[in-house]
């Protein structure tokens, strides 16, 4: 069942608590330096949840990915680390982030550790991800899964409407905006 999250924005972050063991998520943008933390997450991926995201279980993240993925310039391109006070001194959680492919249109992408997957922490992640995109001018976004990936599915139905979708060699690249509310 989804978790309700109350928000308090902060200067650089976003801190939620979230039903039912209330634990505190920071959501926070990725810094360059932020490649050790986003390696712990994926070290902690189970392979099906890292096939899922990046379409390969290779069990450690190549640097090129981890540079593509720190290498945020806060415009056209940005990263967002939730991080959970569940654990002492807090730990990576899950990974979201935008990309503009033209001045209008950005690729998003998100990933949530398997233990904290189907609590809406990846909702509410998302969530903070388009609105930062659309604060940026972005106002169409593209998702590209595997076609298998039915979590990722769900999720982009709760927070998008699909203006297209594509299917080609079981990748899915969909078209969408984000859900207004009252949608």
């Amino acid at each position: 069942m989804a978790g309700h999250f109350d928000v308090i924005q902060c200067p650089d972050e976003l801190e939620d608590r979230m039903p039912p063991n209330q634990s505190t998520h920071r959501i926070c943008p990725v810094r360059h330096c932020d490649d050790r933390a986003i390696r712990e997450l994926y070290r902690r991926l189970s392979a099906r949840t890292r096939y899922l995201r990046f379409s390969s279980p290779m069990p450690e993240p190549p640097d090129s990915l981890l540079r593509l993925i720190t290498s945020v310039d806060d415009r056209r391109r940005l990263a967002l680390l939730a991080e959970s006070d569940a654990v002492e001194g807090g730990e990576v959680v899950a990974l979201s982030e935008f990309a503009a492919i033209d001045d209008h249109t950005a690729e998003v992408a998100l990933v949530v550790r398997d233990e904290w997957q189907r609590q809406g922490l990846g909702t509410a992640l998302a969530t903070r991800t388009l609105l930062a995109a659309e604060a940026r001018g972005f106002d169409l976004f593209v998702a590209q899964m595997l076609y298998e990936n039915v979590g990722v599915m769900r999720l982009l139905d709760r927070v998008g409407v699909v203006v297209s979708m594509k299917i080609q060699r079981g990748i899915s690249e969909v078209t969408f905006i984000r859900r207004r509310r009252s949608q």
